[in-house]
């Protein structure tokens, strides 16, 4: 889930409201947590934040930019804590014990656990159902590496021999929602990493010479008590289960090595002594740094995201959707801890020196920004910095292939000239064959607007129509009788432009892409009543987003337990799926989950509802 970074669309602060719902949601998933548990991993007296991605994952962070859970799709039904969180309270979730640290190496690598990579104890493992949150331990190490989800129970498990896949790894150590946090104090890092991928140091210590094993031993056995007081076990325990690197016991001769490794993993626990107003303490900027990162991210904004296409822009709209996405990586920028206090202050602090013209919106009550002096000092010498490119890892091949179901689906709405605009995309020297998005067209007529110098001196965000621009927008659109007009504000210009080319779909799933005339059709779901007041689902357009009739109803089939068919559509191209019964919300549901469909793509109906 978090293999690749991903920009949030929106970060905003918890509301008190907000904070006391996320306690209780995180109080009933984990009922074994207590409110002494909650408070480590959300602190009263410490600011939570919520950062928004387009895939509708949610990940609640303290105001350090420590990440504590993660929300899968939203809505509070899914929520995991990081592993961060869990080296603050390991025991917050059960855990899985892999067999060495070979394996280990495989999840941090973003690969599901298998049933033979787990340690099975004499007793054997605990009971489990499917779909429940389980953490994953390296061998005597109480922090755990990973976060996943059951695939399976645990009776399901044994008949399946304690083979195939046992835990679906939502987020691990060293992702890309790990090194969110990099940059800021993470205890003890440096040494669960050699713990995790195997330090050879460790393993040699065995054979250095005993002669101060004497000496030494009193204090080794008392800090281990100590320790063993935090974690909640026995050094005898805990020593009888760890394994080398190649998942083989440890002899007797490294016993001082293994009191190491357990020492140094139950000092992780030591964040849990240090009061949560102090935790941040350390990350908390002066009022002047404040000051001086407002005025780096407003730059950064201005040269990169804030066009002039976009002006008149509201204050709040600057604030969230340009200023806040500018900060450095894992940085929390509030306005209240700046000189300024409040946006108004600040942006009208910007406009008297000139880098920015603003006014009071009297009717909204908001600073809106009107316009960007670009040649203003502080803008000439601002460097912006490039934006971070997005690697493509390599699959590892160990790794389990990923399923046609699972498939990244992409949907693009394009535009084709059509004989309306085609005059503007001329003028400007554009390629008239070609496909554009919706951006890119209405940057064409942005253009046209700029080189005829269309933009009307008193109200400069409203656009002048010439001849050329007002055919295009608005010929053969204008009834009879009605006079054309001879102005549009800037923010309907891009929109009408757009609405007077012919529109195209790009549809990508997985390797398989496929470019559509016309606007995307929805997937329809519909529930009516048969014959003996039985009730059947009907989903039909899916062949819009490349998914097989015959593999969808195979699985639709044991997902709700009932029959399917399926069946061409009457006097169309395509397929049907008829599953039995009033299924309706269960379809929608896996088709956004599984298939990753936008919800705005699906179109229900149940006609059996009055």
């Amino acid at each position: 889930m978090f293999k690749k970074a991903a920009e949030a669309k929106l970060h905003q602060r918890l509301s008190g409201a907000d904070r006391k719902k996320l306690k209780r949601t995180v109080k009933g998933r984990f009922p074994g947590a207590s409110d002494a548990d909650i408070d480590v991993l959300l602190p009263p007296k410490v600011e939570l934040s919520v950062a928004k991605f387009q895939n509708r994952v949610h990940i609640y962070s303290l105001e350090g930019g420590f990440p504590m859970f993660f929300d899968v799709d939203g809505r509070g039904t899914e929520v995991f804590p990081t592993v961060f969180a869990l080296w603050m309270v390991p025991e917050l979730l059960p855990a899985f014990v892999l067999k060495g640290g070979e394996v280990s190496r495989f999840v941090i690598g973003g690969a599901d656990l298998m049933f033979p990579g787990i340690h099975v104890p004499a007793e054997g493992l605990p009971s489990f159902l499917s779909g429940e949150p389980w953490a994953v331990k390296v061998p005597g190490n109480p922090s755990p590496i990973a976060v996943g989800v059951t695939t399976m129970s645990s009776t399901e498990a044994l008949k399946a021999g304690l083979r195939g896949k046992a835990l679906r790894i939502l987020h691990y150590y060293r992702d890309s929602l790990w090194e969110s946090v990099e940059g800021h104090y993470v205890p003890n890092a440096g040494f669960l990493e050699d713990v995790v991928y195997g330090d050879p140091a460790l393993a040699s210590s065995s054979q250095t010479d005993n002669s101060c094993e004497g000496t030494d031993e009193a204090s080794n056995n008392e800090q281990n008590d100590i320790n063993n007081k935090e974690v909640g076990g026995s050094v005898n325990e805990t020593t009888s289960d760890v394994l080398d690197e190649l998942g083989t016991p440890l002899t007797a001769q490294a016993d001082s090595s293994t009191d190491k490794i357990v020492s140094g993993m139950n000092d992780l626990n030591v964040v849990n002594d240090i009061p949560p107003e102090e935790s941040n303490v350390q990350h908390t900027l002066s009022t002047e740094d404040v000051d001086m990162l407002l005025d780096k991210c407003l730059l950064q904004a201005l040269h990169t995201t804030v066009k002039d296409k976009d002006f008149p822009l509201p204050g709040s709209t600057l604030w969230s959707n340009h200023v806040l996405p500018c900060r450095p990586p894992g940085m929390t920028l509030d306005i209240k801890k700046s000189s300024y206090k409040k946006l108004s202050k600040w942006l009208q602090a910007k406009s008297s020196t000139g880098l920015i013209t603003v006014k009071e919106d009297k009717h909204k009550k908001e600073t809106v920004l009107y316009s960007v002096n670009r040649k203003h000092p502080d803008y000439t010498s601002f460097k912006p910095e490039k934006p971070q490119v997005e690697k493509i890892d390599q699959i590892d091949n160990h790794a389990p292939k990923e399923s046609s179901s699972n498939k990244m689906l992409e949907v693009t709405e394009i535009y084709k000239p059509s004989v309306h605009v085609n005059p503007i995309f001329v003028a400007v020297g554009a390629d008239t064959s070609k496909l554009y998005t919706a951006a890119e067209a209405s940057d064409i007529v942005f253009k046209y607007v700029e080189k005829e110098k269309l933009d009307k001196l008193t109200e400069k965000f409203k656009v002048v129509l010439d001849a050329i621009l007002c055919d295009a927008l608005f010929k053969g659109a204008i009834k009879k009788g009605t006079t054309y007009p001879t102005e549009i504000h800037k923010k309907d210009i891009g929109s009408t432009f757009i609405s007077r080319m012919q529109p195209h779909h790009v549809v990508t799933r997985g390797s398989e892409s496929v470019v559509r005339k016309g606007a995307l059709k929805t997937i329809q779901i519909m529930t009516e009543r048969r014959q003996g007041n039985k009730k059947v689902t009907r989903l039909s357009g899916l062949e819009t987003f490349l998914l097989d009739a015959e593999a969808l109803a195979s699985e639709l089939q044991k997902k709700c337990a009932c029959s399917t068919t399926v069946a061409e559509l009457p006097g169309k191209k395509g397929y049907e799926v008829l599953v039995q019964g009033g299924v309706i919300d269960d379809l929608a549901r896996h088709l956004v989950e599984q298939y990753g469909i936008p919800k705005k793509y699906i179109e229900v109906l149940d006609k059996t509802r009055k």
